[in-house]
């Protein structure tokens, strides 16, 4: 995961170097442009005036006057340009330079520039002058015109490109520079948000690989609120969830190696003792009635697993739910412990409305409740006490109460006496051919329709109460 991280990190530098490069060219192509543009602008206004200043002159006298020139060089070193006015052969007359003599005098500005000038008055181009500049220059030429229309003469306003460039170059500069520390700061930035983002995710990912080798006790330390730390705590309960259902199962195998070990044990022995004669003949019927019981014993136990994977593989839809008389119920599944309650000298004090109670439900499973927790509290109930079956109904729930009176279930045992496999000391002793799987397929098969059960045990008195919902009218 690491490698694909950095991976994307690394090309998410890339797009962005790429970004800024592409951003860096068009913002430099655009300002040079918009530079230049307001560079030849700012010439031609000046070669405008110039245009103007020249032709004053022209009316009061000679344009090749000191005072002339000493004008031409303050607006030149103003504007930042060089200044020079031609004839209208083209020949320089005057120049803005200050010295006595100026290189530029008497050479001419060459047939395109003049072209431009007689055909249309004026003339912009990025020109050598027909090589009065070494290099190529920005030009902007206007005619000094008398009052009746007619050319006295031409006036030029030139400016280096490298010089207008240069000012533009150190921003250019600038701009790089400081576009390039804040990509470096950012992508450091991203780095290390991009690390801390991501260690949840390398977290899980090494937890995962704990799980994959048993090691269910490995956490995601959640150290945000945003959705990193929702998945980082949603992972933790998954880690939990794992980590039960592994004891579950590992207590589950434990159980049922120690239910399957005292039978097999007893069958394998007492048959071994019939083959080899340690038993004697004469008692031989005794001990294969033992093995009998043993063997109906790991059929009833391999019979609930198979109805308990049933159960647990699906779901509520499954179910054969429909309206039935709780109240029948109830009394016809109590008859069948009729002998069992007689047998242990048991009172039955069964307060059960005589006008029936509709419920609805799968009456089969609900039969399945009823019968193993009466057997439940039969076969635990003191001899002689009074044995309680109470049904009721409160707001849209009907409630069945179960119990008996004897020895009172630790507060320790209560919370594990719907586990599978459970059983307290005094139910071993009480109950041989139990297995502790009454009360988990109870606690199932009322899951499955969405109903809880809950039990208590004080002074003696045991009583488990299970919820249904009413029929509607």
């Amino acid at each position: 995961m690491r490698s694909y991280v950095y991976k994307n990190f690394v090309l998410v530098a890339v797009l962005v170097m790429l970004a800024f490069t592409i951003l860096g060219g068009v913002f430099v192509g655009m300002g040079r442009n918009y530079m230049l543009r307001d560079r030849r602008s700012a010439l031609d206004s000046n070669a405008e005036e110039l245009s103007r200043l020249a032709a004053a002159y022209a009316r009061e006298g000679d344009l090749e006057t000191w005072e002339f020139r000493i004008t031409l060089s303050a607006m030149a070193q103003s504007s930042g340009s060089h200044c020079f006015l031609t004839d209208r052969g083209g020949t320089v007359l005057v120049c803005s330079e200050r010295a006595i003599y100026c290189a530029h005098m008497g050479r001419n500005v060459g047939s395109e520039a003049l072209s431009a000038l007689r055909a249309s008055g004026s003339y912009s181009a990025l020109s050598r002058l027909g090589g009065l500049y070494e290099t190529e220059r920005f030009v902007s030429a206007v005619a000094v015109r008398a009052e009746d229309g007619t050319a006295l003469a031409y006036v030029f306003s030139t400016a280096d490109v490298s010089g207008v460039l240069k000012n533009w170059q150190t921003l250019l500069s600038i701009f790089l520079i400081a576009s390039f520390g804040i990509m470096v700061l950012l992508l450091a930035v991203s780095f290390v948000s991009l690390r801390l983002g991501t260690r949840p995710l390398r977290e899980m990912a090494a937890a995962a690989l704990k799980f994959a080798h048993g090691d269910f006790s490995a956490r995601v330390a959640v150290e945000r609120n945003d959705e990193l730390g929702a998945l980082a705590s949603a992972f933790n309960q998954m880690a939990e969830s794992l980590e039960r259902q592994e004891k579950r199962r590992s207590d589950f195998i434990a159980n049922v190696a120690h239910e399957l070990k005292t039978p097999m044990t007893a069958i394998s022995g007492f048959a071994d003792g019939l083959l080899d004669g340690t038993i004697p003949r004469e008692q031989a019927d005794r001990y294969l009635q033992t093995i009998s019981d043993e063997t109906k014993r790991l059929n009833r136990l391999v019979r609930s697993m198979l109805d308990l994977s049933r159960m647990e593989s699906e779901g509520p839809e499954a179910l054969r739910q429909k309206s039935f008389d709780l109240s029948e119920l109830l009394l016809r599944t109590l008859l069948l412990f009729e002998q069992k309650i007689n047998a242990r000298g048991l009172d039955v004090d069964a307060q059960v409305p005589e006008d029936p109670m509709l419920v609805y439900g799968d009456a089969d499973a609900i039969n399945q409740v009823i019968y193993n927790l009466l057997e439940n509290a039969v076969k635990f109930a003191a001899p002689g006490s009074t044995l309680g079956l109470s049904l009721f109904k409160q707001g849209e729930k009907a409630y069945v109460s179960i119990r008996n009176r004897g020895e009172t279930i630790p507060p320790e045992e209560l919370s594990l006496i719907f586990d599978r496999f459970h059983k307290t000391d005094r139910s071993r002793s009480a109950d041989r051919e139990g297995y502790g799987l009454g009360l988990y397929i109870v606690k199932t098969i009322l899951g499955r329709h969405g109903e809880d059960i809950s039990v208590t045990s004080r002074d003696g008195v045991t009583e488990f109460v299970f919820s249904l919902t009413l029929r509607q009218k």
